[in-house]
């Protein structure tokens, strides 16, 4: 009998068809890294432009430092204690009542400086009579509003820091304010 030759690998005789499987192997591998190299840099960048979102964009951290101790200079101004002076009782009244409408008030002035309390004790006579004459001018109506006293506080800090030149005012409080 004849022997039978075995045929040849059907592999080895399409050898240019197909790539081994080494190379295949090596571009899969070569594709992954490329890919975790992109996804690392994306994740980067997104990590650092949210880290510069947290520290106030456009601000260099010399400017936010400076901020910061503005504010914290101005929060504790604003809670410092100043000189208080309170003033006698004023009893007037109002303008268009023909006597029958009355305004009683109690002020106190809060001023700038210890200067500035005593250039008020100095010239109180004078700020009772810009006081008396202010409050006499304003109706009913225009003190029983708060925006009226608002603008009757406002209007007396006005005409009193004009008259004074070693401080000012730097707020008027109603401790009392009683009309009929």
């Amino acid at each position: 009998m004849a022997e039978a030759k075995p045929s040849p690998a059907p592999e080895a005789a399409s050898s240019g068809a197909k790539p081994s499987g080494n190379k295949v192997n090596f571009i899969v591998m070569f594709l992954v890294l490329i890919n975790t190299a992109v996804v690392g840099a994306v994740a980067f960048m997104v990590f650092k432009s949210k880290q510069k979102e947290t520290l106030e964009p456009g601000l260099p951290a010399v400017q936010r430092g400076e901020e910061k101790t503005q504010i914290k200079e101005a929060f504790e101004k604003s809670n410092e204690i100043k000189p208080i002076i309170p003033l006698e009782t004023f009893v007037v009244n109002l303008s268009g009542s023909r006597g029958r409408r009355v305004a009683k008030v109690n002020v106190e002035l809060e001023v700038s400086s210890s200067e500035a309390k005593k250039e008020v004790e100095r010239r109180q006579a004078q700020i009772r009579d810009i006081i008396i004459l202010l409050l006499s001018s304003k109706t009913h109506e225009t003190v029983s509003s708060i925006e009226g006293k608002d603008a009757l506080r406002s209007e007396v800090k006005e005409r009193i820091n004009s008259l004074l030149s070693e401080g000012r005012i730097e707020n008027i409080y109603f401790t009392e304010f009683i009309y009929n």
